[in-house]
């Protein structure tokens, strides 16, 4: 929604509570507009009528997760879409080309399973554990709300460097599902998860190395 949407918005969710014969404070007010506003306001009111005819739920109030619920679907759900996308990016784009998915935690799963050409070359009889794989770590990013993630999944081509020295631009990435989120996803993203590093223990200092090994002395 743009801002222009908010009288609308508060005309809308007013009506809705006083069905349910609640009074909507600007704190309330406040809070249904900051969760709803990645949303279209038809969807809002779509979501609104889902609630009040649901069965079980309609016979309360909705809340803020009650719309978040409806609109956002489950994390089972949202998970399952995203392997829908990334399974006919798969075919339909390929190994070689780099993708930007409309959802950052798509990137940060594709990145945990080996990158996206090897995604892309998963045999056939490993296809459902790679399923699996994916959404459990899919959820997981999505439940955790902030990540570090790859901008853009690199397929299998030369790598930057080569085209830097020889003069030419990148190649643009395959943009999948919505674009204007897809850029947003690019721009929000960085080089990859923080890289793990090691050092060997004997530059760790005396101090140290004495109170790593002092358990295994003392058994």
């Amino acid at each position: 929604m743009q801002q222009n949407d908010f009288p609308a918005f508060r005309d809308m969710l007013t009506d809705v509570m006083a069905y349910y014969g609640k009074d909507v404070s600007r704190f309330v007010l406040d809070l249904w507009w900051n969760a709803c506003k990645p949303f279209d306001l038809q969807q809002i009111g779509q979501a609104m009528q889902r609630h009040a005819t649901d069965p079980e739920h309609g016979q309360f109030a909705p809340k803020v997760a009650d719309m978040v619920r409806i609109l956002q679907g489950t994390t089972t759900d949202r998970a399952a879409m995203a392997w829908g996308k990334v399974h006919e990016s798969m075919s339909a784009v390929g190994a070689y080309t780099d993708v930007v998915f409309d959802d950052p935690a798509i990137h940060a799963a594709v990145d945990d399973m080996g990158g996206w050409p090897k995604v892309c070359r998963t045999d056939l009889k490993e296809l459902g554990l790679l399923q699996h794989r994916f959404m459990q770590s899919y959820r997981a990013y999505s439940e955790r709300g902030q990540f570090d993630y790859p901008r853009r999944l690199a397929g299998d081509r030369s790598p930057d460097s080569e085209y830097e020295k020889a003069g030419l631009k990148l190649p643009r990435p395959a943009l999948i599902g919505d674009p204007e989120r897809a850029k947003l996803v690019y721009r929000g993203g960085g080089s990859g998860k923080t890289s793990i590093t090691f050092a060997p223990i004997q530059s760790l200092g005396h101090q140290i190395v004495a109170a790593i090994e002092s358990p295994r002395n003392a058994a």
